[in-house]
């Protein structure tokens, strides 16, 4: 039965767009709100985009919408990490057990699906470039500017929802009432978007399902596969020091640094120097911010509520996961947007300030560890833990990654638990075969079994 609460929805992104849909299945009436043009009529341009690893927590959000399938058509599996060293040698670490991977799916690509499904909901409106500029949150009134005429207007929903992304305007509204907590911390490190282009015969240059990375100490490059044949790669490098952006500046010093850095890449990437001087430089930042709710009337959620850096992959799957979390609740609940709201906001918030550590944490590990003989080893030693104890042990990432119903705060306490466990156990290991020595297999069994 369709309801009469008037509901907007700022931001027509991914979890804007699956949220719409999640609300219009309930029976409201939605208007999404974006500022930007509708990117299926329009090229917006890359430049800035990480291709999205969609893993579990992702897929579950999309299998409850009827579109996974779809989906997983454009995606591709990725089933383990390559690292290249700088003489272009490989080393592998597989994600998961066998048959487990993350996928890479391009971010416009299923925007434009999400897109596409909203507006084949007869209850859904889509608004494009409609830019919030304020939100009287005393009324929900919101201003809004249409940048195409350039003329300023006000729509007064019901209910407000904020997906409109790490930079909201929702949000900033929200931040000048009383006793409202904010945080943001850059890390010192920006990043590129490069290409490595299809081979001449349209197939891939590198291992198709694998994530690859350069891991380089005080930076690094990443590179994930897409569809027709290319790789997105991102290079992550310090704004300033020597090497960095700030040091890079001729084409002469570029091909220097990939020559020596990373030759095997710079290989395959025939228009590097144009990309890197002409590609934008995407900063990186936490945010976290309380409380996400107004009066049962404005609700902040995704990377409005929570923004994170983008190295566990979690960023679109963590804000998928508000859309499946907001969706029990709003049966559970009914019209209490009160109860809702401050329900959402207590079972989400020790997660994701946890998914935001972890993804930090993870960009040491990437960066640094994916490259040290010993950090192979052991993530080899868990995976023999796991197959010995598999009730007992799974590896944090496996735990972020493959398990949708864990919360992230509860993975990162077992993995910090773990980690301490690792670190005793390491002491007796120098290679895998030293698994089996009896002190080794008692340390296990008096922990574990």
């Amino acid at each position: 039965m369709e309801k009469t609460t008037q509901l907007s929805v700022m931001g027509g992104g991914l979890v804007g767009c699956l949220l719409s849909l999640y609300l219009a299945k309930q029976g409201y009436r939605v208007d999404v709100y974006e500022r930007r043009p509708d990117l299926r009529r329009t090229d917006l341009g890359g430049g800035r985009s990480i291709n999205l690893a969609l893993s579990d927590r992702g897929w579950r959000a999309l299998e409850t919408i009827g579109i996974a399938e779809d989906i997983k058509k454009v995606a591709i599996p990725m089933y383990r990490r390559v690292m290249h060293d700088k003489n272009g040698n490989l080393s592998f670490q597989p994600y998961g057990q066998e048959g487990q991977a993350i996928y890479s799916v391009s971010r416009g690509g299923l925007n434009q699906a999400l897109l596409d499904l909203a507006e084949a909901e007869p209850t859904i409106s889509l608004h494009f470039q409609q830019q919030v500029l304020e939100v009287e949150v005393a009324t929900n009134k919101v201003t809004m500017l249409e940048t195409v005429s350039g003329q300023e207007h006000h729509v007064q929903p019901d209910v407000i929802f904020a997906a409109d992304g790490a930079y909201s305007m929702v949000r900033l509204s929200l931040q000048k009432t009383d006793r409202f907590n904010y945080e943001q911390s850059y890390l010192d490190y920006g990043y590129k978007e490069l290409t490595i282009p299809p081979a001449q015969d349209g197939g891939w240059q590198l291992e198709k399902n694998a994530l690859h990375i350069w891991p380089r100490g005080q930076y690094m490059m990443i590179a994930l596969p897409n569809i027709d044949g290319s790789f997105t790669c991102t290079m992550f490098f310090p704004y300033e020091g020597d090497p960095s952006f700030k040091s890079v500046q001729t084409e002469a010093e570029l091909n220097a640094f990939f020559q020596e850095i990373f030759p095997d890449a710079a290989a395959l990437m025939p228009d590097l120097a144009q990309e890197f001087f002409e590609n934008p430089i995407g900063s990186l930042v936490t945010i976290k911010c309380l409380p996400w709710h107004h009066s049962g009337k404005i609700l902040l959620l995704g990377d409005a509520a929570h923004a994170i850096v983008p190295f566990y992959g979690q960023g679109m799957n963590a804000g998928f996961e508000d859309c499946t979390v907001l969706r029990g609740l709003l049966e559970q609940h009914q019209d209490d947007w009160e109860t809702i709201f401050q329900t959402f906001q207590d079972l989400r918030k020790p997660n994701t300030d946890a998914i935001a550590d972890l993804a930090v944490y993870n960009f040491i590990e990437m960066r640094d560890k994916v490259a040290d003989p010993r950090f192979l080893l052991q993530k080899k030693v868990e995976a023999k833990i796991t197959a010995q104890y598999p009730d007992a042990w799974l590896p944090l990432y496996s735990m972020v990654t493959f398990s949708p119903d864990l919360p992230y705060a509860e993975a990162l306490a077992n993995g910090q638990r773990q980690e301490e466990i690792m670190r005793d156990l390491m002491a007796h290991i120098q290679t895998e075969e030293d698994y089996n020595k009896p002190e080794v297999q008692q340390y296990l069994q008096a922990h574990l079994a």
